[in-house]
C-alpha cells in the first residue's frame, strides 16, 4: 500500500488495515510490514484495528507496540473469511456492550431490536403495525423468493435449503455451497462485531449460543451476498467447490468492503442514541477504574467514601 492515507475506514473514528502474506515488525514507536516488496511503515498510534490474514508473521514487540497504541489485533482468514481470534483494542468503555446488554434484557425493547432487524432486511418500507409472526413470515416469502430467483438466475436446480454436517459429502452441491458461503460471511461479521465492543453472544433474534449475534447480523447480508455467490459458483461447475466460494467470497468482501457497513447497521438495529464507537473520557488513562454503580446511579469511583460526609 502506498498511501497510508487512502485506508478504509469502518467509521469516521475508527480506520482498520487488512494486511497478509508478511513479516509485522516493530518501528521505533510504530510497526513496519515486510514482504516481497520492501517496508511500508504503519503509524499504529492512528490505526484502531490490524487484521492479519493468511501468511503473517509478527513479532513479540510489534504486539506491545500495538497494544500500547490501542490498536486492535483481529487474526482472521483471507479478507476476513473466518474469525479467529483478537487482542486488546483501545477503547477502555464497556459503554457499546452495556447498551447491548440493556436491549437484550427488557423484553419490550428485545423486541423492538428484532423487529428493526427484520425489517433492515427488505429493500422497501414495510407497513406499521405488523406483529413478529406476520414480520417471520413475509422474511421466510423473502428468502424463499431470493433463492427461486438466483436458481432461475444460474439454472441451477433449488429444491430447498437441507444440509447434514455428519454427511456432508451427500448435500447437493448448492447447499454446500450455500454454507461455505455464510460461514465466510459470519467471520466477517465477527469481526466488526468485537470491533465495535459488543459482544457475539447475546443475540436478540438467535440465542443460546457464543456467536448468536453473529447470526443475527449476518442475516442482514445473506441475499444480498451469500446467495447470489453460492448459485454463481454452483452453475460454473462442481470441481473444488468450497475452495472456489471461499475466494469469491474473499473478492466480493475486498471489493465491497461489508465491514464498513456492518458497524453502523449494528447501532441503528439496537436503537443506539449516538454512534457505536464514541471515545470515553477515561480512555485517556487506561488504568482509571471507571465508575462505581449504586442503586441511585453512577457515581464516581477512586474516592474514599469513608471520609465522605455523605457516606453512610
Amino acid at each position: 500500500m502506498d498511501n497510508l492515507h487512502l485506508l478504509p475506514t469502518i467509521r469516521d473514528s475508527l480506520s482498520y488495515l487488512y494486511v497478509e502474506h508478511c513479516r509485522i515488525e516493530q518501528d521505533g514507536k510504530a510497526i513496519a510490514l515486510f514482504d516481497q516488496n520492501g517496508k511500508t511503515p504503519v503509524p499504529c498510534a492512528s490505526l484502531m484495528v490490524l487484521l492479519l490474514g493468511p501468511g503473517t508473521s509478527i513479532t513479540h514487540a510489534a504486539v506491545r507496540v500495538l497494544a500500547e497504541s490501542g490498536c486492535l489485533v483481529i487474526w482472521c482468514g483471507e479478507e476476513g473469511i473466518r474469525f479467529y481470534a483478537q487482542g486488546l483494542g483501545e477503547t477502555r468503555s464497556a459503554r457499546n456492550l452495556l447498551w447491548q446488554i440493556q436491549q437484550w434484557a427488557n423484553p419490550e425493547q428485545r423486541l423492538r431490536v428484532v423487529e428493526r432487524l427484520y425489517r433492515m432486511r427488505f429493500t422497501e418500507e414495510l407497513p406499521a403495525g405488523l406483529t413478529l409472526r406476520q414480520l417471520r413470515g413475509r422474511e421466510g416469502m423473502r428468502v424463499r423468493w431470493a433463492y427461486e430467483k438466483a436458481s432461475r438466475e444460474t439454472g441451477v436446480p433449488w429444491h430447498g435449503r437441507s444440509y447434514d454436517r455428519h454427511d456432508w459429502r451427500t448435500v447437493d452441491p448448492v447447499n454446500r455451497a450455500l454454507s461455505t458461503a455464510n460461514a465466510c460471511l459470519y467471520g466477517i461479521c465477527h469481526a466488526a462485531i468485537v470491533a465495535a465492543g459488543f459482544s457475539p453472544a447475546i443475540g436478540f433474534i438467535h440465542t443460546g449460543k457464543m456467536l448468536s449475534f453473529v447470526y443475527d447480523v449476518a442475516d442482514l447480508y445473506k441475499t444480498e451476498i451469500t446467495i447470489p455467490i453460492a448459485f454463481r459458483t454452483v452453475a460454473e461447475g462442481e470441481r473444488d467447490l468450497e475452495g472456489r466460494v471461499r475466494r469469491a467470497c474473499r473478492d466480493a468482501f475486498r471489493e465491497g468492503r461489508p465491514l464498513a457497513r456492518i458497524i453502523p447497521d449494528i447501532g441503528r438495529a439496537l436503537g443506539m442514541p449516538s454512534q457505536p464507537l464514541e471515545r470515553a473520557d477515561f480512555d485517556d488513562d487506561p488504568a482509571a477504574p471507571g465508575k462505581l454503580w449504586d442503586p441511585t446511579g453512577e457515581i464516581e469511583g477512586g474516592v474514599n467514601w469513608s471520609e465522605r460526609e455523605d457516606a453512610p
